[in-house]
């Protein structure tokens, strides 16, 4: 992300977004806004989808700033297409935390808005949680 006169600039892969931010409240909503506006940049998605895609980067970075939270460390927020496919990424420095769906609402809403959603540790310290929605759009 740079800023340049005043004008925000997003990732310019037509297929891959990718952001790291600090892990405050603010970074996880300021990832949630910039992923969907390069969505509405790039994709013709239906609503339903681009609904669900926003309350699971929702979760899962308010999960990283408040789980997964290190002092001085980012997480990271990807997104990448494939065909049928959006994969949502959020990977922190907590590796030695993992999520536990049964914890709260949060991972369950994850489950049901996702095709398939998973954790993935490593490289030490990190985990990364990741969600697949498949999709018709573009």
């Amino acid at each position: 992300m740079n800023e340049k006169n005043g004008t925000l600039r997003l990732p310019r892969t037509e297929d891959q977004f990718d952001l790291q931010l600090s892990p405050t409240p603010r970074g996880a909503r300021l990832a949630r806004l910039l992923a969907l506006e390069w969505l509405r940049l790039r994709r013709d998605l239906p609503y339903a989808v681009t609904e669900a895609v926003a309350q699971v980067i929702a979760e899962l970075t308010a999960n990283a700033v408040t789980h997964g939270r290190v002092a001085g460390r980012d997480f990271r927020l990807a997104l990448a297409f494939r065909p049928g496919t959006l994969r949502i990424e959020v990977s922190d420095t907590r590796g030695d935390v993992l999520p536990e769906p049964s914890r709260g609402r949060g991972l369950l809403l994850v489950e049901r808005l996702s095709d398939r959603w998973g954790v993935t540790p490593g490289p030490p310290p990190r985990k990364t949680v990741w969600a697949e929605l498949d999709h018709s759009g573009g």
